[in-house]
């Protein structure tokens, strides 16, 4: 009589994959978070930071056995529940056809708050704060995160209105600063403004309508750059706020940058200043 299979051990050994026939032949069909407040992170480099964040509460994580087959990524939470989908149309719907998942998800929840005391400039560092004024895409606010987390800011603020929440897509495109970054989504950007000016803070805000270049900006180690949205900028009250108004020098063959673009400019000259 032929001996059955016994799955058990495999599947108990660092509680590793396990497939679910739930998820199996429905590639129309796409994954819903067990959790109440999750969402979906895809992508090596999202899902490997994410899982090295000590903050992050991860909840699952669900690839194609080839995705999991990389040790690199399951090694970092051995515990985690894991589940093997090898129809890739569930991920497709899951998360867009175009987004590019690599085959591999996470699900996780979002990461508690900062307050705004803990920004607090330090002494003998640049102290640099990006500020976006109702920048409402995630592909921008992520590459703004970016570049905020590559020179060294301290921060990202935003308004809690009108400005993306934690995403899978935005968590894409911040390339793993969503992890690295302090994220404040405040209800009021020109009251947290005065709170990091009694910090010591001055604020530069980015605007063309201005003399005066983002190169020139001589503030000290402690600023907080403000980029308004592509198109309106920043709104009054937060214009208003600012100490200062750059701008960047461009040729005037075209009329202005992407905002993320524009950022990264703004934070390097910034952050190069001695």
């Amino acid at each position: 009589m032929p001996r059955k299979k016994n799955n058990q051990g495999a599947r108990n050994r660092n509680q590793g994959p396990h497939r679910d026939k739930s998820f199996r032949s429905h590639a129309d069909s796409n994954l819903k978070p067990k959790a109440s407040n999750g969402y979906f992170l895809f992508g090596r480099n999202s899902v490997e930071t994410a899982l090295q964040n000590k903050n992050r509460e991860c909840v699952r994580l669900i690839g194609t056995e080839k995705a999991l087959s990389n040790e690199r990524i399951t090694s970092i939470r051995p515990n985690i529940e894991t589940v093997v989908i090898n129809d890739t149309g569930i991920l497709d719907a899951t998360v867009g056809t175009d987004s590019p998942h690599q085959g591999i998800l996470l699900e996780v929840r979002p990461l508690p708050g900062t307050d705004i005391e803990s920004l607090h400039p330090v002494d003998g560092k640049k102290n640099i704060i990006l500020m976006l004024d109702q920048v409402t895409d995630p592909h921008n606010v992520g590459a703004c995160m970016r570049s905020a987390a590559a020179f060294g800011a301290r921060a990202l603020i935003t308004q809690d209105r009108n400005s993306p929440s934690e995403s899978g897509t935005l968590a894409r495109s911040a390339a793993g600063g969503l992890e690295t970054l302090d994220w404040l989504r405040v209800a009021n950007l020109s009251q947290a403004l005065d709170t990091l000016k009694e910090m010591g803070y001055w604020h530069v805000g980015l605007d063309g309508n201005t003399e005066t270049k983002i190169r020139d900006v001589k503030l000290g180690d402690n600023i907080v750059i403000v980029m308004g949205s592509e198109g309106k900028g920043m709104r009054p009250l937060t214009r208003k706020s600012c100490d200062m108004i750059a701008k960047i020098p461009m040729s005037g063959q075209i009329e202005s940058l992407n905002v993320s673009n524009a950022a990264a400019i703004a934070l390097y000259e910034i952050a190069d200043q001695s």
